[in-house]
């Protein structure tokens, strides 16, 4: 099987950026990290592609007059690695609808929530206010609307009754670092698509929550 070009975007320490790595020593898996762009220099994660052999790229947004230019430049930078699929992970930039346009169905992001709920910030907090007894994360595809796009899958993890934001995030964080590598998996090995109505997984139409995993 031929190999699948990856780009990774982030911003920030990259601990699912290191799963991602971390998956593909696995054997057999045609994801292969070509390249780790950061839109903040400081970001750990770089530190962490090139420990691995990854090559790096550092696209400041601040030296740009505006989203568009920077996500056209970003564009750019992306391009030139050929990739097959760009992996968000922890990337915190609102993409323009012309850079999400030009990755359709092949732009994945992660969220901390179980999708549709919960979609932007303090998604652990949110669900303790709400009394939930379950919680999670998700993968996605990327599409216009802030983290509405076709569920892939979900981790599920229970709510326990002495939870904190920061004891949730903490499980729910492992349960990332668990689904994202397997959903870059299920795209490298062509078994991941994005279909007419949604995503699809070995031919067949995922449901909306996606494929679901409990721990």
């Amino acid at each position: 099987m031929a190999d699948c070009n990856v780009v990774v975007l982030i911003s920030g320490s990259g601990s699912n950026l290191q799963a991602l790595i971390d998956s593909i020593a696995e054997d057999g898996n045609p994801a292969r990290i070509c390249a780790v762009i950061s839109n903040r220099a400081d970001a750990y994660g770089l530190e962490r592609a090139k420990q691995a052999g990854i090559d790096t790229r550092v696209l400041d947004h601040k030296q740009f007059d505006g989203r568009e230019a920077f996500d056209a430049a970003l564009v750019e930078c992306i391009d030139g690695f050929a990739p097959q699929l760009v992996i968000l992970a922890g990337f915190m930039r609102i993409l323009t609808p012309a850079f999400v346009s030009h990755y359709s169905g092949r732009l994945l992001n992660i969220h901390p929530s179980l999708l549709p709920k919960y979609k932007g910030l303090h998604t652990h907090q949110r669900a303790l206010e709400a009394g939930d007894h379950e919680h999670g994360c998700s993968v996605h595809f990327v599409t216009e609307e802030l983290d509405g796009g076709p569920l892939v899958v979900q981790a599920i993890v229970p709510v326990q009754s002495d939870d904190t934001p920061d004891s949730l995030a903490q499980r729910v964080h492992a349960e990332e670092h668990r689904i994202y590598p397997l959903a870059m998996r299920w795209f490298a090995e062509g078994r991941l698509r994005l279909g007419g109505t949604g995503a699809e997984l070995d031919g067949q139409a995922l449901p909306p929550c996606g494929q679901q995993l409990r721990n």
